[in-house]
């Protein structure tokens, strides 16, 4: 269909198949390689018991494990179908009551999610961000542009609790920080959201000096309220106030979206009593660096002794047993 010459006379249907295709050649390329290295792992084991050599059986072994696991992962993905996870994705983060304790919590978490969208390839856009006082940031919104970005991070909603000796605190005691995320699609226009006017309150600001080092500081920034649910969305990367608003609306449309995909799953929770409701306002995950260190998902119970790493961007084990949970429910 790709080498039909009619395909281009719709560009816009013509962008989405060659999207597609694209999706479709990653993943056949994958399973490609995951062949090649099945071959080459079980050619070390056969070679090393051959020949008695214990070191390279450990090397086929461990190579297996290691992709089993990256197996696993493929399997995932392969089980993303949602109406939205193939898509990009809005993630906003705001910082508890707290002050600068909170708002730097903020920020870590926000490193947290550009390490892994790094690690990832994924590509990172702005879209607003607001700077704590002293330290920190009170809130950010970026966009997470990639393949099924919504589909891996969408179980991210919730609350993110940090235990710690306080930096700012100059009694060394120990504190408790809060911070909320929220992951929303970026919708396109096969999906049909409807927001009336009369709905909607718009607003313009300047986002100066506590504006965020990511995003413009110009007296274009954008923020609109959506009267009959309270969502709020700000958007202030762009120089021309047009677009700003543009970008916001999109934002909202995204959010409302996501309010009706949350609505439907809670649906389906409330059929199954044996199924725990997770969602936004709830506490996902714990973060402790005193007087232990343990990151503990409150969900799945994963559990990982390192903080350090994850707070660098190694959480996909607790996407994946999140993602893995929320598939088998």
């Amino acid at each position: 269909m790709a080498e039909d010459p009619g395909l281009w006379s719709d560009p816009q249907a013509a962008q989405k198949v060659m999207q597609e295709r694209d999706v479709l050649k990653t993943s056949f390329e994958r399973i490609a390689h995951v062949q090649e290295e099945l071959d080459e792992a079980v050619t070390l084991i056969e070679l090393g018991e051959m020949e008695e050599d214990a070191s390279t059986t450990q090397e086929g072994e461990k190579a297996l494990e290691t992709l089993a696991k990256r197996c696993e992962r493929l399997r995932l993905e392969s089980l993303l179908s949602g109406e939205a996870d193939n898509n990009d994705c809005f993630l906003e983060i705001h910082a508890g009551a707290g002050g600068t304790e909170a708002q730097d919590w903020a920020l870590m978490i926000q490193r947290m999610y550009l390490r892994w969208a790094e690690r990832h390839d994924y590509k990172i856009e702005w879209m607003s961000e607001v700077s704590g006082e002293e330290a920190g940031i009170k809130s950010s919104t970026f966009k997470v542009l990639g393949h099924q970005a919504y589909g891996w991070l969408k179980t991210e909603n919730g609350i993110h609790r940090l235990v710690r000796i306080s930096p700012f605190d100059s009694n060394s005691k120990r504190h408790t920080s809060f911070a909320s995320v929220s992951v929303y699609p970026v919708i396109d226009d096969n999906i049909d959201i409807i927001v009336e006017e009369k709905d909607m309150r718009i607003d313009t600001y300047r986002a100066s000096g506590a504006g965020g080092q990511h995003v413009n500081t110009t007296d274009s920034a954008v923020r609109i309220t959506h009267i009959p649910t309270g969502v709020v969305v700000q958007c202030q990367n762009q120089r021309s106030q047009h677009k700003n608003k543009a970008e916001a609306l999109s934002m909202l449309k995204a959010r409302l979206f996501e309010l009706e995909l949350q609505k439907r799953e809670n649906e389906a929770q409330a059929a199954n009593a044996s199924k725990s409701e997770i969602g936004w306002g709830h506490q996902i995950r714990s973060y402790v660096l005193h007087p232990y260190q343990m990151v503990k998902d409150l969900r799945t119970n994963v559990e990982k002794g390192n903080p350090t790493a994850v707070l660098d961007g190694e959480i996909d084990d607790f996407l994946e047993a999140a993602l893995a949970a929320k598939l088998a429910g």
